[in-house]
This record gives structure tokens, C-alpha cells and sequence, in this order.
């Protein structure tokens, strides 16, 4: 069957945005959801979620995790992955070295969080004190921070829960094997099909670039990655239109999903708008998610939220919540909204789902609509 970008994109979102299920249903469906936490006006993990569990509310994630059978891990980027997922990735094996004073550390404080079950890291700090590093940003913090994120990603440590979004870690141990070279493909080529999953129809491009960040999740393995990708290339379904190839898992039709006439926001970090090359390709304007950028130079807005109208990103939204109200702007990447009744009915509705997500009573504040054309 010959298909265009047309059928890419309405696979794009009618694939990714599936039909609402329960918080453990759909994070088995994605394995992987990315974290972040700035809340303007919820963390992306929240905004994510809201379009893919039914009668989701901002923080039922940290909410339920402990019940979830989930963990906090790095896979291509932080966030929250299924058990099966993690199990995947480690043990961590060939992760940069300690010196012996700082294995010692790492040792010292292991015993302190198996004699205290979980702790905070202010608590761990209070009781070692180890002074300061630098962290990646070029400010200071606490070593023994530090030390905390560091045994974390190594798998000795894992986030328990959290209170107030600050992590509190328990003792974790990931079972040890040695694995035959037959063994690490198969688990490498698990991991590649976690990653399409989630991101497909992927060009090619995209698609190398994403199994390059396996080098988080296995770094271990990272000198296998370049063959992972010929793998990939050979058993996934692909298709080359207008001089790019694109792929996506061989059991999917992308021309055979139906796609629902609904407006949404989506999170910046969602998965139908995560790869801004497949977002420029597939919508025609580019998408910056400006949060670092200086506020003189932003384009679209602290945390603009990309505006989806049936199988088209439209516009962007932005969203606060000011004296117990929702207050929004929304800009479109054309010189006016669409006039169709459906939309202004649509949106109306969506702007409903961010109260009720958001826990806020709707007022009926006006919408302040930009044209700023992008194209």
C-alpha cells in the first residue's frame, strides 16, 4: 500500500494519542514517559498522561507510584519506566569509576539506607556532610547529593517516592548475570522497540539519533548501538517519501487508523511532538520549547503547549494558574483560527479537561488569541 505524509501524520497522532485507559494500562502501552519539572501548568509527565488515562488529575503519578510497580531511570531521557523496562537496562555495569574514597562513600551510605528503610537526601546530608561538587549546571551542591543521584543511576539506589518533588531513595539490587553477545542483542533490540513504540513513524535521522541515547540507559552496551541501528533498519516496516526514510513496527498500517475530530495541548516533551525534525517535516514550522530561552527572544512562551486540531498542530498554547484561576493565551502559527463551529467547540471542550485536570473551577476567563504567522 502506497502511503504519503498525510497517512504518516494521522498515524502520528492517532497511534500515540490512543484511547484513554487506567494510569497502569497506559504506562504499560508506553513504557517510558519523560519527566520534567517545571509546572507551568503541570509537570510534562502529568500533561502527557491527561490525554492517555481516563479522569487523570495533575500529580496522580507521584500520587499513585508507589503502587504503580514503576521506577525513576534514566532510558533516552529522565522519567518513569515500567519494571520490565528497567529490568532491560541493568544492571549498569561500566559506568565512569569511583575513587576508593568515594566507593567508600557510596559503600558507607548504602548501609545508612538499608539501616533506615528510605531517606531524604537532606537527611543523608545532615548525616555525612561530605561537602560540595560541582554539579553539571557549574553551581554547587551537596556531595552527598550528588552521591545519592550518581547511586541511583547506577541501580543501588532507588527513588522510593517523593515528597514535595523532592526524591526519597530506598536500597535496590538489580540482579547480576553474565550475558552471552546473543543475549545483549535481543535485549538491545528490546529496548530499539520501546524507543519506536513510543516515537514512531520515526525518519530515519531521528530514528539513529534516539538509539544513540541508549548510551544513558546501557551505557554498558554503547559500542554495540551503531549495529542496533542496521538492525533496526532491516526488521522494521519503512517507506521512503519525498527523498526521507521513515520507520515504524512492522505489525502497524499507518494507513489504517482512524483519527478523532478533538483539540489538544500537548506537553512539550510529549510523544507526537518530542523529535522537532519529525514535527517540522510532518507540520511545516518549527516548535521551540523556549523555557531556558532569555523571555526577549521567546517566540512562542515559557512553556508553550503545541496546539493539535484533528492531525494538525495549528498554534501553541500557554497556560498559568494566578489566584486559584486558569489564565491562558493561545497563538496560532496562521493568521487567524480556524472558523469552523467544530473548533471553537473542541476547544472549549479541552479547555474544560485542563480545569478538571488541573482540579480548578473553570470561570469562564477570556481567551487572548495571537495570530503570529510562522511560516
Amino acid at each position: 500500500m502506497r502511503i504519503d505524509l498525510n497517512d504518516l501524520r494521522r498515524y502520528a497522532v492517532a497511534r500515540s494519542l490512543f484511547a484513554p485507559t487506567t494510569l497502569k494500562g497506559a504506562l504499560g502501552k508506553m513504557a517510558f514517559v519523560q519527566a520534567d519539572p517545571i509546572r507551568a501548568p503541570a509537570r510534562a509527565q502529568d500533561l502527557t498522561l491527561r490525554h492517555r488515562v481516563k479522569r487523570y488529575r495533575a500529580g496522580d503519578l507521584e500520587r499513585r507510584y508507589t503502587a504503580l510497580g514503576i521506577a525513576e531511570d534514566f532510558f533516552v531521557n529522565y522519567g518513569f519506566v515500567t519494571a520490565e523496562l528497567q529490568a532491560l537496562m541493568h544492571p549498569r555495569s561500566t559506568v565512569a569509576r569511583w575513587s576508593p574514597t568515594r566507593k567508600a562513600q557510596a559503600q558507607a551510605l548504602l548501609e545508612f539506607v538499608r539501616e533506615r528503610g528510605s531517606v531524604h537526601p537532606r537527611e543523608v546530608d545532615a548525616h555525612f556532610a561530605h561537602g560540595s561538587v560541582k554539579n553539571y549546571w557549574g553551581g554547587s551542591s551537596s556531595a552527598t547529593t550528588h552521591l545519592l543521584d550518581g547511586m541511583h543511576y547506577r541501580g543501588l539506589l532507588r527513588v522510593a517516592r517523593r515528597e514535595g518533588g523532592i526524591r526519597l531513595y530506598s536500597a535496590h539490587e538489580h540482579a547480576a548475570a553474565p550475558l552471552t553477545a546473543a543475549v545483549r542483542r535481543v535485549r538491545i533490540d528490546q529496548l530499539v522497540d520501546v524507543i519506536v513504540r513510543i516515537y514512531a513513524p520515526l525518519p530515519a535521522t531521528s530514528l539513529s539519533g534516539l538509539i544513540s541515547r541508549l548510551r544513558y540507559a546501557v551505557p554498558q552496551w554503547r559500542q554495540e548501538l551503531k549495529s542496533a541501528v542496521l538492525r533496526a533498519r532491516q526488521r522494521l516496516a519503512h517507506a521512503r517519501i519525498d527523498d526521507v526514510d521513515w520507520y515504524w513496527p512492522p505489525d502497524e498500517e499507518p494507513a489504517s487508523l482512524l483519527l478523532q475530530s478533538s483539540v489538544r495541548f500537548l506537553a512539550p516533551f510529549d510523544p507526537v511532538v518530542w523529535d522537532r525534525r519529525r514535527f517540522e517535516i510532518l507540520w511545516k514550522w518549527a516548535y521551540r520549547f523556549e523555557a531556558y530561552t532569555p523571555a526577549l527572544k521567546r517566540k512562542l512562551g515559557y512553556y508553550a503547549l503545541p496546539l493539535l486540531w484533528r492531525d494538525q498542530i495549528i498554534g501553541w498554547g500557554n497556560f498559568a494558574v494566578s489566584n486559584g484561576a486558569l489564565r491562558h493565551e493561545i497563538g496560532y502559527v496562521a493568521s487567524s483560527p480556524p472558523r469552523e463551529r467544530s473548533f471553537n467547540r473542541e476547544l472549549d471542550a479541552e479547555l474544560s479537561r485542563m480545569h478538571e485536570f488541573l482540579a480548578i473551577a473553570s470561570t469562564g476567563n477570556a481567551t487572548t488569541d495571537i495570530a503570529r504567522p510562522l511560516r
